[in-house]
C-alpha cells in the first residue's frame, strides 16, 4: 500500500460533463475518478461500471450531462488520520483505490494497493516509461551565498536539469555538542565538516528566497532535511518532495516523520548494508510512503571499482519501486550507464568551480559537463526502447531492401505451375520474399505467370491479393510511378494522375524510350532528394556553394518537368514536389534558426526559373529517413510555420499526411487541427498511414490515422487537390500496395 498526495490525477469536479469524464477515465491509470465540489469535498466516485449502470437505465442518452448523474454518491473512503493498518483493511480487489479525507471531508490523498511505480514530483511524472529525472545536487555548493545559489539554479536549468536540490540542517538539534563554535574535541573529519556547515548554511530567509526563485523560473526544487525541525520548515514552505540522505537511511524515526508529510521521498542507500535497506523499506511501507530508492556509494570521489551498478537490479527487487542513481564518482559516464541499468532518477553534484572550498565541489560536474550528461542520458533513454516483440524501423526496411536478398525465379514459371526447388534462386536486392520463406514457396501452385528474374511476394504463398479496378474518389487520384513502370501501371485502373518519382539518374534519360503521349492523364514530379556525389538537396543551406549546387540541380528537374509536357498535353501547370531541406544532424534548430532558413529558401526560389511549373514544398516529419539514416527536420513541420511561409512566399504545399501525423505525435499537436490549417494551402496530397514518431509510409489501415475523418476534411478543405497513395514499396508486385490502399480508401477521399 502507498499514499499518493497528487490528488489532481484522481479528482474532477462533480459538474464535469460526462463526455469529458469518460475521456479522462479512458487514460486514467487508476480507472476511477473521485468527484469533488468547489471546496474539494468528496461527493462521489465514477467508474466504467457506474457509467454502464447509468446508461442501461436511460431512455434518452445525453453524455453531456454532469458526471454526478451517473456517479456512486457513497464511495468507500477513509480519514487521513486513520492508521495505515485500518487503511489496508479497506483496500481490496474491489476497492483498489481509497480516497483519504480530512475532518472536513476535503480529499487530501489516495491510498492504493501495489507498488509505487508512478510518482509525481512537481510537474514531473516518474514511471517506467517516463524520461529520466535529472537532479543537480547543489547541496551547500552555494557556500552560503544566496546570489551564488541562484546562479547555480539558473546554470543547472540551462544545462538540462529537471530539478535542483539543496540541504537544510538545524545544527543545534542535529549535533551532540553546542555548535556555536566548533568543539576542539571533535574528530578531524567532523570538525572540518561542521566548520563548513556553520559558515555555508543559508538562513531560513535565504532558503525561501532561493526556493521562490526556482519556482519563478520554472525548475523543480527539492531539499534534503537532516532533522525534524528542517522537515517542518520545508513542509510549511510546500516542498514538492523530500530527498533522504544516505546518512539517514538507518534513522527510522526521521524516515517515518518525513513519510507522514505525505510527499514523495527519494531515498539514497549509500553507506548501508543490505539488511539496513530492507529495514528502511519496511518503515517506508508501514507508513504508506511514496518512495524511490537511489543506489549510491558514499565516498568522495567513489572509486569506479566500488560503484557496483549491477546491484541496482537487486535494489529494485528489494524496494519493488522505481530506482535511481546518486553518483559521487568523477565524470558522468557511470551515471549514463546507470540509466541503461534501469535508473529513472539521476543525481549528480553540481558546481561552477571545482576549486572552491568544500568537499562536494571536487566531485561535482561543471555546467557543460552536466549538459553533456543530460544529452547522453536522453540518447540512452531513447535507445532503451521496450521488451516487446521486435519490429523493423523504417530505416532498417530501407536498408534491408538495398542490402538484403530475395527469392527470385530461376526460369519462366507459368500460371498454375507448381514451384520446384530448381525453379528458384536467391539474389539481391531484398525486394521480395526473404530466403527464410523458401519452404513455404516450394510446391505452391502459382496464381500468376512469373518471368525469369522476377521476385516472389507474400501473395504468392497464400497472402491476400489486391488487383486494380475502378474506384470512386471525390479528389483527383493517381499513383507514384517511375519511367520504367509507367506503361505497366498507369492504365490498369481509372487513374486521373501520376506522380513521377525521379532519381538523379533519371534526369539524363531519353524520355521517348519510356513514354508515349497520354492526353487523359495529368502528372506531377517528385524531385530527387539525393544527387550525384552524395549531394542531398537543400535550398536552405547556410553554405552558399552547397545551396548554389542545390539550385542548379533543381533547375535540371524543372527542365525535365517541362519536357514531360509533350507526353501529357492536358497538364497546364505541372507541380514539382520538393523536400526543400533545412534538416540538421544532431538536434532541432530554434525558431530564429528556422526563420533564417526560410529567408534563404525565399532567395533560392527567386533564383529559379519557375515559369510554367509550380514548386510545392512537402510537409515533413520530425525525423526524416535519408537513405537508411535518420536526421532532424525543421522546416514545413509545424502548421504555424507552413501557413506563415505559404502566405509570405505565395507558394502551396504537398500535404504528406503520414509525415504530418508523425509531427503531431511527436510535438503533441492535434492532427485534425493541423489538417484544418494546412489543407486549404495544399495543391497535392500524399496519403499513407503513420505510427509513433518515425513510422512513416505505412499501408493505409496499419497505423493511427482516422481516414474517414481525414477524407471528410480533405473533401471540404482541399477539393481541387490531387493525391496519390505514398505507401512504402506500394509499387511492388504490379502496384499491389497502391491497389490495397485504394480499396481501403474507396469513396472516403
Amino acid at each position: 500500500m502507498f499514499i499518493d498526495r497528487n490528488i489532481d490525477a484522481y479528482c474532477v469536479s462533480e459538474r464535469l460533463p460526462m463526455a469529458r469524464a469518460l475521456e479522462m477515465l479512458s487514460v486514467s491509470k487508476s480507472k476511477i475518478l473521485f468527484l469533488v465540489d468547489d471546496f474539494f469535498r468528496l461527493k462521489g466516485a465514477f467508474t466504467d461500471g457506474d457509467f454502464r449502470r447509468w446508461i442501461v437505465a436511460q431512455t434518452e442518452i445525453d453524455i453531456h450531462v454532469p458526471v454526478n448523474c451517473a456517479a456512486n454518491p457513497k464511495p468507500v473512503f477513509s480519514y487521513d488520520f486513520e492508521s495505515t493498518e485500518k487503511l489496508a483493511e479497506k483496500l481490496s480487489r474491489k476497492v483498489p483505490f481509497l480516497p483519504l479525507v480530512d475532518a472536513d471531508d476535503h480529499v487530501v490523498g489516495v491510498a492504493s494497493l501495489g507498488s509505487n511505480r508512478n510518482i509525481t514530483i512537481g510537474k514531473h511524472s516518474l514511471n517506467k516509461d517516463a524520461p529520466v529525472f535529472t537532479i543537480a545536487e547543489i547541496g551547500n555548493n552555494h557556500n552560503g551565498s544566496v546570489e551564488l545559489a541562484k546562479r547555480l539554479v539558473s546554470e543547472a536549468q540551462s544545462a538540462g536539469a529537471d530539478c535542483v536540490k539543496f540541504q537544510m540542517r538545524d545544527l543545534n538539534t542535529l549535533y551532540v555538542h553546542d555548535t556555536s563554535e566548533v568543539a576542539a574535541s571533535e574528530d578531524l573529519g567532523s570538525q572540518y565538516v561542521l566548520d563548513l556547515l556553520q559558515r555555508f548554511q543559508l538562513s531560513d530567509e535565504g532558503f525561501e528566497e532561493v526556493f521562490d526563485y526556482c519556482r519563478e523560473i520554472g525548475i523543480t526544487v527539492l531539499c534534503t532535511p537532516f532533522d525534524k525541525v528542517s522537515v517542518d520548515k520545508l513542509s510549511r514552505y510546500g516542498m514538492d518532495g523530500f530527498k533522504i540522505a544516505s546518512a539517514d537511511l538507518t534513522n527510522h524515526e526521521l524516515l517515518a516523520y518525513v513519510a507522514k508529510v505525505g510527499k514523495p521521498m527519494i531515498v539514497s542507500t549509500g553507506m548501508s548494508t543490505e539488511q539496513e535497506i530492507y529495514e528502511a523499506v519496511r518503515v517506508l511501507r508501514r507508513e504508506a510512503a511514496s518512495f524511490i530508492l537511489l543506489h549510491c556509494n558514499s565516498t568522495y570521489p567513489a572509486p569506479f571499482k566500488d560503484v557496483n551498478l549491477n546491484y541496482m537490479t537487486r535494489l529494485q527487487e528489494i524496494g519493488d519501486c522505481l530506482i535511481g542513481y546518486s553518483g559521487h564518482e568523477r565524470g558522468y559516464h557511470v551515471a549514463v550507464a546507470a540509466v541503461a541499468k534501469g535508473a529513472k532518477v539521476i543525481e549528480k553534484h553540481f558546481t561552477l568551480d571545482r576549486s572552491m572550498e568544500g568537499n562536494d565541489h571536487k566531485v561535482s560536474l561543471l555546467p557543460n559537463e552536466f549538459k553533456w550528461m543530460c544529452d547522453a542520458i536522453q540518447d540512452v533513454n531513447l535507445s532503451l526502447g521496450t521488451n516487446e516483440p521486435r519490429n523493423l524501423s523504417q530505416g532498417e526496411m530501407m536498408n534491408r531492401e538495398v542490402l538484403g536478398k530475395s527469392i527470385v525465379a530461376a526460369c519462366d514459371i507459368a500460371e498454375g505451375q507448381r514451384v520446384t526447388e530448381k525453379m528458384i534462386e536467391v539474389r539481391s536486392p531484398g525486394k521480395g520474399l526473404p530466403p527464410s520463406r523458401v519452404q513455404e514457396l516450394i510446391g505452391r501452385e502459382m496464381r500468376r505467370a512469373i518471368s525469369k528474374g522476377d521476385f516472389f511476394f507474400e501473395s504468392d504463398i497464400g497472402g491476400a491479393t489486391f488487383v486494380p479496378r475502378s474506384y470512386q474518389f471525390a479528389l483527383k487520384h493517381g499513383i507514384p510511378v517511375r519511367y520504367h513502370d509507367f506503361e505497366a501501371l498507369a492504365h490498369l485502373s481509372n487513374l486521373e494522375f501520376v506522380e513521377f518519382h525521379l532519381s538523379y539518374r533519371d534526369l539524363d534519360l531519353d524520355l521517348t524510350e519510356f513514354l508515349t503521349p497520354c492526353r487523359e492523364l495529368g502528372y506531377a514530379v517528385h524531385a530527387p532528394e539525393l544527387f550525384a556525389g552524395d549531394h542531398t538537396l537543400d535550398l536552405c543551406a547556410l553554405n552558399e556553394d552547397y545551396r548554389a549546387h542545390s539550385i542548379r540541380e533543381l533547375q535540371r528537374v524543372i527542365k525535365v518537368t517541362r519536357e514531360l509536357k509533350r507526353f501529357f498535353p492536358g497538364q497546364v501547370m505541372p507541380k514539382i514536389v520538393v523536400n526543400v531541406g533545412g534538416f540538421s544532424d544532431s538536434d532541432f534548430i530554434d525558431s530564429d534558426g528556422r526563420k533564417a532558413r526560410y529567408e534563404i529558401l525565399a532567395e533560392s526560389l527567386s533564383a529559379l526559373d519557375r515559369e510554367d511549373v509550380e514548386i510545392i514544398a512537402q510537409t515533413m516529419p520530425p525525423f526524416p529517413w535519408h537513405f537508411g539514416g535518420q536526421r532532424f527536420h525543421n522546416l514545413f513541420v509545424s502548421p504555424e510555420d507552413i501557413v506563415a511561409v505559404c502566405n509570405e512566399l505565395g507558394i502551396r504545399v504537398c500535404l504528406d499526411v503520414s509525415h504530418s501525423k508523425l509531427a503531431c505525435n511527436y510535438f503533441n499537436w492535434d492532427f485534425d487541427r493541423f489538417v484544418e490549417e494546412v489543407a486549404p494551402l495544399s495543391a497535392h496530397i500524399h496519403i499513407a498511414d503513420a505510427k509513433g514518431v518515425d513510422g512513416e509510409g505505412l499501408q493505409v489501415g496499419d497505423g493511427e490515422i482516422d481516414f474517414p475523418g481525414l477524407g471528410r476534411q480533405l473533401r471540404a478543405l482541399a477539393p481541387e487537390a490531387t493525391w496519390i497513395p505514398e505507401v512504402w514499396q506500394g509499387h511492388k508486385n504490379g502496384g499491389e500496395g497502391f491497389w490495397k490502399a485504394f480499396s481501403y480508401l474507396d469513396k472516403l477521399i
